[in-house]
């Protein structure tokens, strides 16, 4: 799943594009079809050529609605500058263009429309050189630059291959186990109640789960998902996403809220940024200034404190520190937006270092502005996260050593990792903060847990008569240190998802069934159980009955019950026979060997396995000739 999104002037054809690309009119609004200019954002999707998957989001291109436009421009894979070939480059493309470029978006096509409407093709050579000129210094100065008209199709094919290359050059979304989901539209659907949409970032959805909504803390359950308007089970990062959730009114949730996962993220009002200054922007920004920050489809107005300067020069860059009046949900490297509200523009943006600094800084700080550069590459959190992804599962000293971190910062961010689960303590007994704490990264953990339960699932095809896989052969086929094995095991058996028994590790719900052959084979093997239930076969007799396998899955079933090398018992029979000898002792204090032999007129064989058993489930104890109950 990919989404673009996109970039222009008013009326320079976004919408119209939209529509003869997908067969998708993105304008929703009576008022939007009434005035024929998009206000608020629209939506569309396509399949390209190779099966990919590409929903579109439609922003307004009127100076009005620029704010409209930033709530979806963000988490988009590539944008499409539209750019009208009967108007050229006009100020919403110049804003625009800037906006994509501060947001570091990673890709884009340039989209000349409206080419039936130009004089003759030396127009069109000439705009795209004007184009190319506008384009040197920012992030779409290499991006292709294609020709199309919507009315008469031309130049769509190309368009569309053109979006295809672009798109497989962009990596997947990583799946980091955190979902969240910045809402940019809510309503609520007779019959169903809120729905929220938005592209999916950091983790997955799927329907069932429990949610809750940022930054109010309401909670709430997935009732169900779609993505271009077909209902799915899952939606993974990346995706165009609307989500039914149950529990929560519609009015009680605002554009720039997020859904995510249940104690995932803590709201921030308080974030350190790296930001540039447009070179156009109309004045310089001075520290204590109130700005409209944008990250995410959030918009809050802000307190900016200028960390470095006292006042920072368009074309400028430099630190400041956010002081949010609306909570927002925001992590180290997302990139965000700054607009005077008055007179109405753009003046720059760029990327959040620190997006949950424990204080309020002191200005001119050397030592801060020297670790804010470091940070760039990542806050202490996430490059202690990134350190412990990169050995899987690791001692904290390791991790720590991997990390290059001070020690006293990484001890300081490791218990915040911990309590938000991003890494899991697995030693049950040691200290987390020790040393010699076996740490792993959640999404290891998940990653190694499902392929588990995939290797027990994929031996239960391939020897349908065994009660499960061996613990031994179990931890070889994961290649797993001991260390990693045991806590794992514990884990799965503690949640349910495996059983263990006799060594034998299973799937929960895991029945051995037998066909009618076996079924056959079984049946007269048990019939002379039944004729001489105190004596009965033998285990080499029983397998040269029926064969190994089919022993071993009696076994498993519990029909037959081993209790010594040789020696094995029905069910019923062994029940009989323990509650007899238990019986036999409360009766008389103690039994011997001899009396339970003449007690089943049995022989010595059986009836010293099975006392031999009993001492060691625990239920007599061994004094001379003779056994009590323990």
């Amino acid at each position: 799943m990919r989404v673009i999104g996109t970039a222009g002037h008013v009326d320079h054809g976004k919408s119209t594009l939209i529509a003869a690309l997908t067969g998708v009119h993105p304008d929703r609004l009576k008022e939007e079809q009434e005035r024929e200019m998009t206000i608020d954002l629209g939506f569309g999707w396509l399949t390209l050529p190779d099966g990919t998957h590409v929903g579109i989001v439609d922003v307004p291109g009127h100076r009005d609605f620029i704010e409209n436009m930033l709530a979806g421009v963000g988490g988009i894979d590539a944008a499409l500058l539209v750019i009208a070939a009967d108007e050229g480059v006009m100020p919403q493309t110049r804003e625009h263009l800037a906006i994509l470029d501060l947001l570091a978006i990673p890709t884009g096509i340039i989209v000349l429309t409206k080419i039936d409407l130009a004089p003759d093709l030396s127009w069109l050579d000439l705009l795209e050189n004007e184009v190319r000129r506008q384009l040197v210094g920012t992030i779409l100065q290499d991006a292709p630059c294609l020709r199309v008209s919507a009315r008469s199709r031309e130049g769509l094919d190309q368009l569309v291959s053109a979006l295809a290359e672009v798109l497989k050059e962009k990596p997947d979304r990583l799946d980091l186990g955190r979902p969240r989901l910045p809402i940019d539209r809510v309503f609520s659907m007779p019959g169903f109640g809120t729905v929220v949409t938005g592209t999916l970032l950091d983790g997955s959805l799927s329907v069932g789960d429990e949610i809750e909504i940022l930054p109010t803390g309401l909670t709430g359950r997935i009732r169900g998902i779609q993505t271009h308007k077909s209902k799915v089970e899952t939606v993974m990062p990346g995706s165009r996403t609307a989500v039914n959730v149950t529990g929560i009114d519609s009015r009680q949730i605002l554009r720039g809220y997020v859904l995510a996962h249940k104690n995932q993220y803590e709201p921030s009002t308080r974030m350190d940024a790296q930001v540039r200054l447009l070179e156009s922007c109309s004045g310089p920004l001075k520290h204590g200034s109130e700005i409209k920050c944008f990250v995410g489809t959030c918009e809050s107005m802000s307190l900016i404190r200028l960390l470095d300067s006292e006042i920072m020069l368009p074309g400028q860059e430099g630190w400041i520190q956010l002081e949010l009046r609306q909570p927002a949900v925001a992590l180290r490297g997302d990139r965000f937006i700054l607009r005077r509200p008055s007179p109405a523009e753009t003046i720059g943006g760029g990327m959040i270092v620190d997006h949950q600094p424990s204080k309020r800084h002191k200005r001119f700080d050397t030592k801060l502005l020297g670790s804010l550069t470091a940070l760039v590459q990542g806050s202490p959190a996430g490059i202690l996260l990134e350190a412990a992804r990169s050995l899987h599962a690791a001692k904290v000293s390791e991790i720590i050593d991997r990390s290059r971190l001070a020690p006293e910062t990484a001890r300081n961010v490791l218990p915040g990792l911990i309590a938000s689960g991003s890494l899991i303590v697995l030693d049950q007994n040691a200290d987390e903060g020790t040393d010699g704490a076996l740490i792993m990264p959640k999404t290891e953990w998940q990653e190694l847990s499902n392929r588990a339960r995939q290797v027990v699932q994929a031996y239960h095809q391939d020897h349908p008569l065994r009660r499960g896989v061996p613990r031994e052969e179990l931890k070889n086929r994961l290649n797993v240190e001991g260390r990693l094995f045991n806590p794992l095991l514990i884990s799965l058996i503690s949640d349910g998802s495996l059983a263990e028994s006799d060594g034998s590790i299973s799937l929960v719900d895991r029945s051995i069934q037998l066909d009618a052959n076996q079924k056959n084979k079984v049946e007269l093997l048990l019939q002379k159980f039944s004729d001489h239930p105190f004596n009965p076969p033998g285990i080499k007799e029983c397998i040269a009955e029926v064969g190994e396998e089919l022993f071993y899955a009696l076994i498993g079933r519990g029909d037959l019950i081993r209790i010594s090398p040789e020696v094995v018992l029905r069910r019923i029979d062994y029940d009989s026979m323990v509650s007899k000898v238990r019986s036999d002792i409360l009766e008389r204090g103690r039994i011997t060997l001899a009396e339970v032999r003449d007690l089943f007129h049995t022989s010595r064989k059986y009836a010293q396995a099975l006392l031999e058993h009993l001492d060691a489930q625990g239920l007599t104890i061994r004094e001379g000739d003779y056994r009590k109950l323990k």
